[in-house]
């Protein structure tokens, strides 16, 4: 990213009104230049917001559930539009749910390449649709290599977790459940779900992170004691597991330093304090939503990093329009809200 400074030439400008002509603009110089002399100048200040190391990253979450056709194709040109160094996401990025490699295969080709659409990089997080079972979970591992890691970007540290960490046998258990109720679901509706056993199983609502994978993080977070912020990116909240004893460590180990963390899985955005710090749910980006659940929408967000914080805009898809005044990729004839849609189309 480009750096603006004010030359000594200008300052001479603006404070004596004058500066000579011939003194030749250095690699450094300003990019801001003006010819108005005096003190009264048609703008607020001299300080432009151009902190060294700023950068802005984005974050997507949730296709899955029955995924609206097109809605995923708009957030990425939308994205190429907005211009975020990188772009990560809260996993549920496929459907999943199945063994079939070759069906596994097609779907992750599909995401791939759309979201090889993308201007700036896009890092994968998994969810329960990506890590349904033990053999999705070696389909994961083959083509991204790990499912949980982390990385450092501008001295910013990002701890991309796992939430489907269970053992393999009990893992299988979860996914015949599972298979049942999608069964009932596509017979009656997704309105079935919290009568079924797996809308009532505590993994259908909260994660779970191993003891393992709980002391990598504790000791990626011990060896960067220095980083200016923290960010933390899982699907499912792994806090709110009852007796949960491992993402607690991580959360102690993250105590005294400036973190944010940022999840999905509900399909609707909530935003909450937890030990003084930002707990983000985000909805959705082109995955099934319930009218009758607030702030259920498709948006992305942008997450611009300073020195001195950060800061959050949530961004609704339907409201972010390229230079013709339309939303690109054949948005405007897709809904992003479904309470909006369905009160236009008069349910």
């Amino acid at each position: 990213m480009a750096v603006i400074r004010l030359a000594p030439c200008l300052l001479a400008l603006l404070l004596l009104g004058a500066c000579a002509a011939s003194q030749p603009a250095g690699p450094d110089e300003a990019i801001f230049q003006h010819e108005i002399t005096g003190d009264a100048v048609p703008w607020t200040q001299h300080s432009f917001d151009d902190e060294p190391d700023k950068y802005t990253f984005a974050l997507f979450s949730d296709l899955t559930g029955g995924e609206r056709e097109g809605i995923f194709n708009v957030a990425i040109a939308q994205l190429n539009l907005l211009r975020p160094e990188f772009i990560v996401n809260v996993g549920d990025l496929i459907e999943g749910g199945t063994t079939d490699n070759d069906r596994l295969a097609k779907e992750w080709d599909s995401f791939d390449e759309r979201a090889g659409r993308a201007r700036a990089p896009v890092f994968y997080t998994g969810g329960n649709h990506d890590l349904t079972n033990p053999d999705m979970w070696q389909v994961f591992e083959a083509r991204y290599g790990r499912r949980y890691y982390h990385f450092i970007y501008k001295n910013t540290l990002f701890l991309v977790l796992d939430t489907e960490d269970n053992t393999p046998e009990f893992q299988r258990e979860i996914s015949d459940i599972r298979d049942e109720a999608i069964r009932r679901i596509d017979r009656e509706g997704w309105h079935v779900l919290p009568e079924t056993a797996y809308g009532k199983l505590t993994e259908r609502k909260s994660g779970r992170i191993g003891a393992e994978q709980a002391a990598y993080f504790r000791h990626v977070i011990e060896q960067n004691p220095q980083v200016r912020w923290t960010f933390v990116l899982m699907h499912k909240p792994a806090w709110e597991r009852p007796g949960e004893e491992n993402f607690s460590t991580v959360e102690k180990a993250l105590e005294g330093r400036p973190y944010s963390v940022f999840y999905g899985h509900v399909h609707s955005y909530q935003y909450e304090q937890r030990h003084g710090r930002d707990y983000i749910r985000l909805a959705t980006t082109g995955g099934v939503q319930d009218p009758d659940k607030d702030m259920a929408i498709d948006h992305v967000t942008l997450v611009t990093v300073t020195k001195s914080g950060v800061d959050i805009a949530n961004l609704r898809l339907s409201g972010i329009f390229d230079r013709s005044g339309s939303i690109p990729a054949g948005g405007e004839n897709l809904c992003f809200e479904a309470a909006v849609c369905g009160q236009k189309q008069g349910h």
